[in-house]
């Protein structure tokens, strides 16, 4: 206490001679509160020392340096729960821009294009009111919702400089609802898809008993139903969780994107993300082999050449367009388990919308006979 005190007699004149006010000198005040605070513990013994903490709150350092850090707190949690996120967006070059931008444009009106065509080719065409046609539709439908709530959003943030990326919370929300519901949807339109072809090969005589216009509409409902369920639930889980960052380290929102913005636990997420996949896809693959397990079975044993020619083209495109859609998503899973690759993944996620979007309804038209037909009619009916 004697040093101390000795100290505050040299320091008076200099402490006399100026008047110190919060509003003008906070840092000056701050400052010399923390160094009484430390003065007062050096000087008390070590059990005094330890009981500070509890009752030094009436202490005028202590009362000083809470009023200093309530007057900081807003700033630091200035990102807590905010429903402005900024985007990451594609990176590309100032020289490689336009030509990204008028790439992915022109594919993106493609997919566009060429999905509403399949649509109302199948709608107009009486002899395409198949369930083979109607099922896939659902994957047309899903093509065109998936690329437009997504692409757009990346043509205009590449013209945007990295700092005016901005999106709202609840649109990010909306793109990785979306995002996710095109990924698992075109692994349960696919399966729907494979139970079609199996009972038209397996079973041709009950085909038309089976393949019922209500059997294709609880197909379609239960494709699209569990889907929005897992994913229902997977956002669900996310949006729970309190954030405390801003940005988002990918070029679109989706649920990891989402749930790292986060600084709470996210132990649930994983495991229910993990399961998910798990589940999904061993339904998805499953299904796949087992249908054209019986299916080559069927062929293996039956003697009709037509049933066999059959089988081959029809279960050639959809086995083309699975394999399509299932080796974009692996792509995508594989990338995220390499840190360094993480350029290579953003892009990968980008491609897994347009590849399949953009092929689904070139391959279905190249090999269908019937699209084909109404196609060469339509070109010839102009022509005249």
């Amino acid at each position: 206490m004697k040093k101390r005190k000795e100290k505050l007699e040299r320091e008076a004149p200099s402490t006399r001679s100026e008047l110190l006010t919060w509003s003008q000198h906070p840092d000056d005040i701050t400052q010399r509160a923390r160094a009484e605070e430390g003065a007062l513990a050096c000087d008390l013994p070590r059990p005094q020392a330890l009981l500070l903490g509890q009752i030094s709150a009436s202490h005028p350092a202590h009362r000083l340096i809470s009023a200093s850090r309530a007057m900081t707190s807003p700033m630091e949690n200035s990102s807590y729960n905010s429903q402005t996120l900024q985007l990451e967006g594609l990176k590309v070059t100032k020289t490689s821009k336009y030509p990204v931008f008028i790439c992915l444009l022109i594919i993106y009106v493609f997919i566009f294009i060429a999905n509403v065509g399949i649509l109302l080719l199948i709608w107009t065409d009486r002899s395409l009111h198949q369930p083979m046609y109607l099922l896939f539709c659902n994957l047309s439908i899903n093509d065109i919702m998936g690329n437009s709530l997504l692409v757009p959003r990346l043509l205009s943030d590449i013209l945007r400089p990295p700092s005016e990326r901005l999106i709202s919370y609840y649109e990010c929300v909306l793109q990785a609802f979306t995002t996710h519901m095109f990924g698992t949807t075109s692994h349960t339109i696919l399966m729907i898809m494979a139970f079609d072809r199996y009972v038209a090969i397996c079973n041709p005589l009950r085909y038309a008993a089976i393949m019922t216009s209500n059997m294709v509409v609880k197909l379609t409902v239960s494709a699209w139903g569990v889907a929005f369920v897992l994913v229902g639930i997977l956002l669900g889980l996310t949006i729970r969780l309190n954030r405390c960052r801003t940005l988002i380290m990918n070029p679109y929102c989706d649920n990891a994107s989402l749930f790292k913005l986060s600084c709470e636990s996210v132990f649930i997420n994983n495991i229910y993300g993990l399961t998910f996949t798990v589940v999904l896809l061993s339904a998805s693959i499953g299904s796949i082999v087992l249908t054209y397990a019986k299916i080559t079975a069927a062929c293996v044993t039956s003697k009709n050449q037509s049933l066999n020619s059959k089988a081959l083209k029809t279960c050639s495109t959809h086995l083309c367009l699975y394999l399509i859609m299932l080796c974009s998503g692996m792509i995508v899973i594989i990338l995220h388990r390499f840190p360094q690759y993480s350029d290579y993944r953003k892009l990968s996620g980008i491609l897994v919308h347009v590849i399949p979007g953009s092929l689904n309804p070139v391959i279905y038209g190249v090999q269908s006979r019937e699209i084909r037909r109404f196609l060469s009619k339509l070109f010839e009916h102009k022509k005249i």
